[in-house]
């Protein structure tokens, strides 16, 4: 199985061409990404200044837990004051204000490559960030919120921090009865892998069908259609540096790489289903009598039938 890239691949390789000495044309597209986020890139006024818009339903959620902070900490002069009509942000990249050093194009690339997450990345930075205020005893504990992000139609990730972990819930639902039950196999791997002795530092995983956590009785409504994925992070698995950004980035896909394995794994099924009926048709082929009353021939050209 692999890991899915956190950035995407078409923006990336949009702004590699366009800041490696790629020819500078008029774009107008528009990319859809998971989890219904769009992207539009565009050069309304100049071939030299590359417009990048997003747009997605959660946004305003986003905003109201520091999304905003992260945007300038990580985009800066780039963010335009007013984004286009129907986006909620728009990037403004001037291609020959860039400077020329591979490492600074690099950085940028990568950067705007990872819009969509590092918005995403909001509610785990202020939960992280609340927890080691609870660790800190020259600071009074905060007031957590049980934050939600409603980033797709009827699924949403809450995030809740506490004085010792962060919980991190995602609610998914299997439209089809065949992807819940790979769903269920695929989640209750999650839940016996951690009795592993190389797994035992692994965050522990609990699944639950219909029923919701406990943290999300008074929130969410019994349905028998959504399954409930709790991560318990401790602070070892969001130290600060590459480790907290690597937690981050990695539990964001959770959801995609669920079902992009289920799909898979169907596909592989169907393949195996498939070459199995080659298999017995071949036998059933060969296992066909011969008919009867046949006519042949002698050596000398006579026919005669054998009944």
């Amino acid at each position: 199985m692999i890991l899915l890239d956190y950035y995407n691949v078409i923006l990336k390789d949009t702004l590699e061409a366009r800041l490696n000495g790629g020819k500078r044309e008029s774009m107008d597209m528009t990319i859809v990404d998971f989890d219904g986020v769009t992207y539009y890139i565009s050069t309304p006024q100049t071939k030299s200044v590359l417009h990048i818009s997003l747009q997605w339903s959660c946004f305003p959620e986003l905003v109201k837990y520091g999304a905003t902070e992260i945007l300038q900490r990580e985009y800066g002069s780039y963010l335009a004051a007013q984004p286009e009509q129907g986006y909620d942000l728009t990037l403004a990249i001037d291609l020959d204000s860039v400077p020329d050093d591979q490492e600074t194009k690099d950085s940028l690339i990568r950067k705007v490559s990872l819009l969509k997450r590092n918005l995403l990345a909001a509610p785990f930075e202020r939960a992280f960030l609340e927890q080691g205020q609870y660790e800190d005893q020259e600071q009074a504990n905060p007031s957590s919120e049980l934050m939600s992000v409603n980033y797709r139609s009827e699924e949403a990730i809450y995030v809740k921090s506490s004085f010792d972990r962060v919980t991190v819930i995602f609610s998914t639902k299997f439209k089809d009865e065949t992807d819940k039950i790979f769903g269920k196999v695929f989640l209750q791997e999650f839940v016996d892998a951690r009795r592993r002795p190389a797994l035992q530092n692994a965050p522990q995983v609990l699944y639950t069908t219909r029923e919701p956590p406990m943290e999300l009785r008074n929130v969410v409504q019994d349905t028998p259609d959504t399954s409930y994925v709790t991560f318990v992070l401790f602070p070892q698995h969001f130290t600060k540096g590459d480790v907290r950004e690597e937690t981050i980035s990695r539990i964001q896909i959770f959801r995609d790489y669920l079902h992009y394995h289920i799909k898979c794994s169907k596909a592989y099924m169907h393949t195996r289903m498939r070459a199995r009926v080659r298999d017995f048709l071949k036998v059933l082929n060969r296992a066909k009598p011969e008919t009867g009353n046949v006519e042949k021939k002698t050596v000398s050209g006579r026919t005669f039938r054998r009944s």
